[in-house]
């Protein structure tokens, strides 16, 4: 029962689009998959790392003020900038491989997915809240371990599956004529998300 709580309530959060939704879908029209994909791990990536620290107990960081002022400061800067790339971002051919923001690796865009799931202190709060909540005490180091492992899968396939989604290139075809209008509506709500974890 404690599981199927647990996994509602995480699943739940994840039908709602936040910043990282916005950095997927943006990936996936501009560029070929696999890019779409090294974002969605490292989005991934940065949730296991917030839920081991959530397994080991460690809600002490979530008291730490600075810590979290500093996280917030800095995420909210991190998708300002993000929106303020995509807003500047020219209009370009479909076919072309767009090297958006300034990346040119697997590797750079994989940093893109974690910074935007390391830089938001939303999710380490609502693990910490997750597991302070709705987790007995009394549950072993290895079941927490065994759901940490469920949430952050679960982060990863469907992330990945809404890049399968936006990056199908029949999808793309039928919305070639909005991709830059999507791109400057990702760039004002990731800015707007960014000022409003700021305020």
């Amino acid at each position: 029962m404690e599981f199927i709580l647990l996994a509602s309530a995480h699943f739940l959060a994840l039908l709602s689009p936040g910043p990282d939704f916005f950095i997927i879908i943006q990936t996936a029209l501009k560029k070929p998959l696999r890019y779409a994909f090294s974002v969605c791990a490292g989005i991934a990536s940065a949730n296991a790392l917030y839920l081991v620290i959530a397994v080991l107990g460690l809600e002490v960081i979530k008291e730490m003020q600075g810590l979290m002022i500093v996280l917030k400061y800095l995420g909210g800067a991190y998708l300002v900038y993000i929106g303020i790339m995509l807003l500047k971002a020219k209009k370009t051919d479909l076919h072309v491989e767009e090297k958006s923001l300034h990346v040119k690796s697997l590797k750079a865009e994989f940093v893109i997915g974690f910074l935007s799931g390391f830089l938001n202190p939303k999710n380490i709060i609502f693990y910490f809240s997750l597991f302070t909540v709705m987790v007995s005490p009394q549950t072993s180091l290895f079941t927490k371990s065994l759901y940490a492992l469920w949430m952050s899968s679960l982060v990863l396939f469907w992330d990945i599956g809404v890049a399968l989604l936006i990056g199908n290139q029949k999808v793309k075809q039928k919305l070639s004529h909005w991709i830059y209008g999507i791109e400057k509506v990702s760039g004002v709500v990731l800015t707007t998300f960014g000022i409003v974890l700021v305020l």
